[in-house]
């Protein structure tokens, strides 16, 4: 007997939901098992690791770089990144970048 679609969309979306309530029981038993053995154990967040991200060692701050394109009136770019408004106005009107290079 063959199922109409209907059947099978309705079939479908009922497995969903007990896919769905399976899973949520699932993480709820296994929430209340840490919870137990980190009471059992006297343990806190802090001590399975959760505060080692604060702690972690702070990043270098980024070192300057020396400017590569300059022009008369002291813009400066490093030739990182994006091309500035000043060099892209310029290289518009005509000019090339080597006449900025320092």
């Amino acid at each position: 007997m063959a199922a109409t679609l209907k059947e099978m969309i309705a079939q479908k979306e009922a497995l969903e939901l007990q896919i769905a309530e399976a899973t949520t029981q699932g993480r709820i038993q296994a929430i209340e098992q840490v919870k137990a053995m980190m009471a059992e154990h006297g343990l806190t967040v802090a001590d399975l690791g959760g505060a080692r991200k604060a702690a972690a060692k702070p990043k270098a701050p980024a070192k300057k770089v020396a400017a590569k394109y300059r022009d008369k009136s002291g813009n400066s770019w490093s030739g990182r990144g994006l091309q500035p408004n000043w060099l892209k106005a310029a290289l518009a009107a005509g000019k090339k970048i080597e006449d900025f290079a320092v």
